[in-house]
């Protein structure tokens, strides 16, 4: 039986100073990301305030991936992704200038505008360097090294006072020092976006199941990454248990997607989608059950949720860029965040407003029903559709978009 844990593909050193950069600009979101509900939970800001922040930012997001295609094609990958950076620093700081609830929210959609931004790019330039044979693998990489930079941040966390200055300018300085591997590369940057507009009814035609499936993923996914660690806060068992908590989620964030989009890259992605998204409901749901965690077990359910949730998103970028082809793969990337930041308007606010009605443990509930139908949904376009054609050669050119998925 072949190790599912091969030697990474040469072309992995295409992308090596973006990863490097991708490692640092995470590492600095990670920290504002848990900082802002952690912080706002200490500051009294009730359960809605909470929640509208957190859609706030994917509010931010979704107009930010409308215009990325554009902003791409004008400046270009490496200076649009210095702008972004820039300006992504700036509102870190404005959190710790000024606590409010209102500001807040119009802090976090800048923030989500630019990181919108910042995840087309990244992400467009790994799927553009990448084939069909390889791309599950490499979109893997990215997310291992994007959640490895997130870990950092959570422990940079335990360095300061969540109330303090200190962590917010942090997090902006690490937003700052991404734009040097960008800066210093030689490494060619993919073509520009053939056209600088998203790409919305070509995904629902090429991939019912990337349009559905995404707009799931946000709906689970922001809910999550917003309320988490209010959630978690709301446990009272201090500070480090938050930051634990973030940490083993992101433990198993950067421990399964390398194996499960080498697994997806020799089989049909779809039942990979379908696996995935089964077993993330089933935690989320055994979660839900256990009520009130003992701190090791809410760290084991953060580990498991962690190598479950956040694989689909790869996975379904792997697929949708299979159904496409690669040199639509900024304006795919763009698109899939556009329908992704749908889902996440909604599910932080959805979410906040059961977990005022039902308990702390409905977020988990919320999140479980969400992958259950992600499943079912995946396994009736299974049932009606053939799996695309995959390219064997790593070198091959992209094929034309295939069947629907």
């Amino acid at each position: 039986m072949r190790s599912f844990l091969p030697p990474l593909p040469a072309v992995f050193l295409a992308v090596t100073p973006l990863l490097a950069a991708v490692f640092i600009l995470i590492a600095g979101n990670g920290i504002v990301s848990t900082l802002v509900p952690m912080r706002a939970a200490l500051e009294g800001f009730n359960q809605a305030q909470i929640g509208y922040i957190g859609s706030a930012y994917f509010t931010g997001m979704l107009a930010g991936t409308w215009m990325a295609p554009s902003i791409v094609r004008r400046a270009g990958h490496i200076r649009a992704f210095s702008a972004y950076a820039a300006v992504a620093a700036v509102a870190a700081l404005g959190f710790a200038a000024f606590v409010s609830p209102w500001l807040w929210v119009a802090y976090r959609a800048v923030f989500g505008f630019c990181f919108a931004g910042l995840y087309a790019i990244a992400e467009g330039w790994v799927s553009a360097k990448a084939s069909d044979s390889n791309r599950g693998r490499m979109l893997a990489v990215y997310n291992i090294v994007h959640f490895c930079g997130s870990a950092t941040g959570q422990q940079i966390l335990r360095l300061a006072d969540p109330r303090s200055f200190t962590l917010f300018s942090a997090g902006a300085s690490f937003l700052v020092m991404a734009l040097v591997p960008m800066a210093m590369t030689r490494a060619e940057p993919p073509p520009l976006p053939p056209k600088g507009r998203l790409e919305l009814a070509g995904l629902w035609r090429a991939s019912p199941i990337a349009f559905v499936g995404m707009a799931l993923v946000g709906w689970a996914n922001g809910a999550f990454w917003s309320l988490v660690p209010a959630y978690v806060e709301n446990l009272q068992m201090g500070a480090g248990t938050v930051s634990s908590y973030m940490t083993a989620v992101i433990l198993g964030s950067a421990t399964g997607p390398y194996p499960l989009g080498r697994l997806s890259d020799r089989v049909d992605r779809r039942w990979v989608i379908a696996a995935v998204a089964i077993a993330a409901g089933i935690v989320e749901l055994g979660l839900a059950a256990v009520g009130q965690p003992q701190a090791a077990v809410l760290y084991l359910f953060g580990f498991l949720t962690g190598l479950f949730l956040p694989s689909v998103y790869p996975l379904i970028v792997a697929h949708a860029v299979d159904r496409m082809g690669s040199a639509k793969a900024v304006a795919i990337s763009s698109t899939l965040l556009f329908v992704y930041c749908c889902g996440g308007i909604i599910g932080p606010v959805a979410a906040s407003e059961l977990m005022a009605r039902g308990g702390q443990v409905m977020l988990f509930v919320h999140n479980g029903v969400a992958h259950v139908l992600m499943a079912a949904f995946v396994a009736w376009r299974i049932v009606r559709r053939a799996p695309a054609v995959r390219v064997e050669a790593d070198a091959a050119p992209a094929k034309p978009p295939g069947t629907p998925g």
